[in-house]
């Protein structure tokens, strides 16, 4: 009797755990374009293979991986960091048929694809996990400092799992007043001392700056009354002498129309 391999398994009998997501409103051929990117691959890289890949059904696949992760966790209690992408495969599902208006009274079918997604997520063997955490802690030794966890979401889990767990610690009540109460009172009364100086300092200085800037405002105000008389007194001297110097030249004008005048007398009676 033969064998069966690993890869010759039905789909239905390959060991883990799953998530399935079914009628996606999109075609089997593009949802198995974005699963060959991420077969094979453990869970924290797949996510971020996901998150970056600029497919939109890296959304919708992204939501069944993290379905199967939680399937895992709560079902099987397995951790996360040891889990890896063992199969993913997306089937054909029922097809919508639409129908679009065309020229001359024709009509073309619409066929809209939709797909049956099943992820399939399992522990890595022991072996497989002791190279994982040798080739982590080469890296770390490698880089200097200590490297980044393999999952971040399930590293933040153990982290809040772990300080909830810890007891808080607190003092009692009558301690904490006894330590409180006596320099309170000093505090107080020196924050109390300090806050009346600075308000009479800021005072004085509010009062010293009203009245300087008071007399600067006087000066301003007699200094700007001089200018405008002395532009007063220049302007009046300046149009005296322009008006007495129009009334000697409308004199002249006179006695030359005088004299033109009498000139022209004298020929007229020389003529005659």
């Amino acid at each position: 009797m033969a064998t069966i391999t690993y890869d010759e398994r039905k789909t239905n009998e390959r060991p883990g755990v799953r998530a399935q997501l079914r009628h996606a409103r999109f075609s089997a051929y593009k949802a198995r374009e974005v699963l060959d990117l991420i077969r094979d691959e453990p869970v924290d890289k797949a996510l971020e293979i996901l998150q970056f890949t600029e497919r939109d059904p890296a959304i919708v696949i992204g939501k069944c991986l993290a379905s199967a992760i939680a399937n895992a966790e709560h079902n099987d209690a397995l951790p996360a960091d040891e889990l890896f992408v063992s199969a993913c495969y997306a089937d054909e599902g029922p097809t919508l048929k639409r129908w679009r208006p065309r020229a001359r009274g024709r009509a073309t079918p619409i066929r809209k694809r939709t797909c049956h997604i099943t992820v399939i997520v399992s522990r890595f063997s022991d072996d497989q996990l002791r190279a994982i955490r040798r080739r982590d802690d080469a890296k770390a030794a490698s880089s200097g400092g200590r490297s980044r966890g393999r999952d971040a979401a399930a590293s933040r889990r153990r982290r809040v799992a772990r300080s909830k767990g810890e007891e808080e610690t607190t003092e009692t009540p009558a301690a904490a007043d006894a330590e409180v109460d006596a320099p309170t009172d000093e505090v107080v009364a020196d924050e109390t001392t300090t806050v009346d100086d600075t308000t009479t300092v800021a005072d004085e200085t509010t009062t010293v700056d009203d009245t300087s800037t008071d007399e600067a405002t006087t000066d301003d105000a007699v200094t700007t009354e001089e200018a405008v008389s002395d532009d007063a007194a220049s302007d009046d001297d300046t149009t005296d002498d322009d008006s007495t110097d129009e009334a000697e030249a409308v004199d002249e004008t006179v006695e030359e129309a005088a004299d033109e005048a009498a000139d022209a007398d004298s020929d007229t009676e020389e003529q005659h």
